[in-house]
């Protein structure tokens, strides 16, 4: 279970308190004190007994005590809260260094991956153990693969597998089913007790666990499979296995032979480390204490009948560490996990104050709140009235609110302004994509003139309408950001008609409008309501624009990456597209490349992001997500049957009221845990582009040329302040 530890050292070298965790260790530090005093080492070595670990913190924090060792949770914590600095690593062995890793073992028979375990059985070395819970369990609800409600981990994981063997989860308030799958002793007695007696404890066990068929997964050390096969144990159950039948799980999805632990991991779980006045003591000291003959052994706790005492028994050499935080020390993988078993049911606010912005949206609030309530679910809703969304942004960043739901250019205001950070996003259906989606440079396959994005100046070009997300906002804003379009006197229309030989961008009536914008623009039937923005300008919005290259009145059109397919192939029957084939278009890159229509996910110039639950950063993320994972198991879908529902506001008398319509569930943000993750860069690039900086003024507002899917006109002007 010791994965990681650190000693407090307080300033005063007259003399050093070590905070024993247990009787044992209390043992052991007395005789490292007297065999310190033997050979005259100073400053001498007092030992004293916490009890545990969290006393032992206690009492360094209130100068009682100068040092202790520590699992990586209490690492991860001393950092945040107290910044403390880890300096000294406990060395292992020479392959691995100063750190193991927790890996999943399966059977190489079943077709089992890290994104199909819900369901299976499941064996670990014991609760709260680092390689057989901390890490996956912390893994699996960073990655947004399990959802914990109220932030009890426990229940979650009894929900997630089919059963499991935990060792020590045998307490009243542990769900029956962590302890299903477990031997107990040759009698069957002592059935999940977190010691030898049960026969699948510890790194063995949770193996053998597997192996005999009990479990389908196993979480333990990448040396535990090695080290229980191919004839190496003695054990009976063990005589007949073969290494080669086993493999590992990686987080990308794809498995690994259990020789590739180096590679195909949940997380790398480093060293227990050491901090500052005692390394210089400890470093000197343990070459004298730790060779043959020597009456005291640093590193061997067998004369004290337990393991690991004050140092791991399995340590070679004290080492220092270059890069002292803990943060690096940790590493990624290891310091997301830890961040996720935070998650403590009893640091959780009774409720959760939701920010809303119109009358319909504190209605539907109110509704959601008494309906999950009926549910039980936890923490509690309760609905906070603001006038816009910046001000939801600003109650929430001095933690007078708690949560808000927001689309692309608001996202990046919380973020970037507020320093809120997204704590669940949303996923729509298919046959929607109206708010995650690719913007695209579409233009006709051309052999003899294949010119490229860099090659744009001078060309006629085709656009949704003014201000809009994919056929203005994005490709401008890009344009913009990267230099080839000038802006002069913060007038981006005129810089853009002066960009392109010709334009529809199709726009409501304003003075002063560029005439070459409308140049292209056709109008309706009759030639009348020419540069509209609306259906009677047949060049409008996506299928518009769209026309209006495939009539090769422009060169490039900027639509999204459906709008090739909907209106070819046959599937818009109408007189100019019925001949239409998707192969003779392709998609301009930002790198400088053409490539194929189908190639979009890799071939954009953005991807409009989702919404997102834009939260404090000192708010549990994963209790957020834990509540409304659950809630959309009652209320998510249209004919759930429970009253209320999450994805609809027509009984509200409003549309997208707190969240899309069009959404089909709520999604956890995985590796997206910032505004510029959730956003994407290109998608900043485009906003950011949209809002130069010598048009950005004095009041630094991000959102001044942020006009999002819906047209604005006076937004185009420098001096404008507003929202989307």
């Amino acid at each position: 279970m010791f994965s990681l530890g650190v000693v407090f050292a307080a300033l005063c070298l007259e003399l050093i308190r070590w905070c024993s965790v247990s009787t044992q260790e209390l043992s052991k530090c007395n005789d490292m004190s007297k065999a310190f005093g033997r050979a005259g080492i100073l400053p001498p070595l007092e030992c004293t007994e916490g009890g545990s670990a969290a006393n032992c913190t206690q009492m360094i924090k209130d100068h009682l005590a100068d040092a202790v060792t520590l699992d990586g949770r209490l690492i991860y914590q001393a950092g945040k809260e107290h910044g403390l600095k880890p300096v000294v690593g406990e060395v292992y062995d020479q392959e691995i260094g100063t750190s193991y890793y927790a890996v999943a073992v399966v059977r190489k028979s079943s077709n089992i991956t890290i994104d199909s375990l819900k369901g299976v059985g499941s064996c670990h070395t014991g609760i709260n153990r680092t390689a057989g819970w901390d890490v996956p369990v912390g893994y699996l609800i960073d990655s947004g693969r399990l959802a914990a409600m109220g932030c009890d981990l426990p229940t979650a994981i009894s929900e997630y597998f089919s059963a499991s063997c935990v060792p020590g989860a045998n307490g009243a308030n542990y769900p029956t089913s962590l302890c299903q799958l477990c031997k107990g002793d040759l009698a069957g007695q002592n059935k999940c007790e977190q010691n030898s007696q049960e026969q699948y404890y510890d790194y063995s066990g949770a193996f053998r666990c597997l192996a005999e068929g009990a479990g389908e997964v196993a979480f333990v050390k990448h040396s535990t499979v090695p080290e229980n096969t191919d004839g190496r144990s003695l054990s009976s159950w063990a005589q007949q296995l073969r290494s080669q039948d086993f493999q590992l799980l990686c987080r990308n999805g794809n498995t690994a032979d259990v020789t590739e632990w180096r590679t195909c991991h949940l997380a790398r779980i480093p060293a227990r480390v050491l901090l500052p006045v005692l390394f210089f003591f400890l470093i000197s000291l343990q070459q004298r204490f730790n060779g043959v003959g020597t009456q005291f052994q640093m590193f061997d706790s067998a004369a004290y009948g337990a393991q690991n005492l004050l140092f791991k028994d399995s340590t070679t050499e004290l080492v220092a560490i270059t890069d002292q935080n803990y943060q690096a020390w940790l590493g990624d993988d290891y310091l997301h996990a830890i961040q996720a078993l935070s998650c403590d049911p009893n640091t959780l606010p009774e409720s959760l104050n939701w920010c809303v912005v119109s009358t319909e949206e504190i209605w539907k609030c109110s509704e959601m709140a008494v309906a999950f309530k009926k549910k039980n679910l936890k923490p509690a809703i309760q609905c906070i009235s603001a006038n816009t969304k910046e001000e939801c942004m600003e109650l929430i960043q001095k933690k007078e609110s708690d949560a808000v739901v927001l689309g692309g250019a608001d996202i990046y205001t919380a973020g970037k302004i507020h320093g809120l950070v997204p704590a669940a996003g949303e996923s729509y259906s298919a046959d929607d994509d109206s708010n995650a989606y690719y913007a695209v440079a579409l233009v006709k396959r051309n052999l003899t003139n294949a010119f490229t994005i860099t090659d744009l100046k001078g060309k006629k070009s085709c656009h949704t309408g003014l201000g809009r997300t994919a056929g203005w906002n994005i490709p401008i804003g890009i344009l913009i950001k990267r230099g080839i379009i000038k802006i002069k006197d913060c007038n981006i229309p005129q810089a853009v008609s002066e960009f392109f030989s010709a334009s529809c961008v199709p726009s409501a009536e304003q003075d002063n409008y560029p005439s070459k914008l409308c140049q292209l623009c056709i109008g309706d039937g009759s030639g009348n309501n020419k540069c509209s923005a609306s259906s009677q300008e047949r060049y409008y919005s996506y299928s518009g624009a769209f026309r209006c290259l495939a009539q090769d009145s422009g060169d490039v059109a900027f639509v999204k990456h459906s709008t090739v397919f909907e209106n070819t192939d046959g599937k818009n029957t109408e007189s100019w597209a019925a001949n239409l084939k998707s192969s003779d278009f392709q998609l301009l890159c930002p790198n400088g490349a053409r490539a194929e229509v189908t190639q979009f996910a890799e071939c954009h110039l953005a991807q409009v992001p989702a919404q997102a639950i834009m939260v404090h950063p000192d708010t549990s993320v994963f209790a957020l997500y834990g509540l409304l994972d659950k809630a959309q198991v009652y209320f998510g879908n249209s004919s759930n049957g429970n009253g209320f529902k999450m994805f609809d506001s027509s009984a509200f008398q409003g549309k997208n009221l707190i969240f899309m319509d069009s959404a089909v569930a709520i999604v956890p943000v995985g590796e997206r845990r910032t505004y510029a993750e959730w956003l994407g860069s290109e998608y900043i690039e485009s906003l950011e582009g949209m809002q130069t900086p010598q048009c950005s003024g004095a009041s630094n507002k991000i959102r001044q040329y942020l006009l999002m899917a819906t047209v604005i006109p006076l937004l185009i002007l420098c001096q404008t302040q507003g929202s989307h």
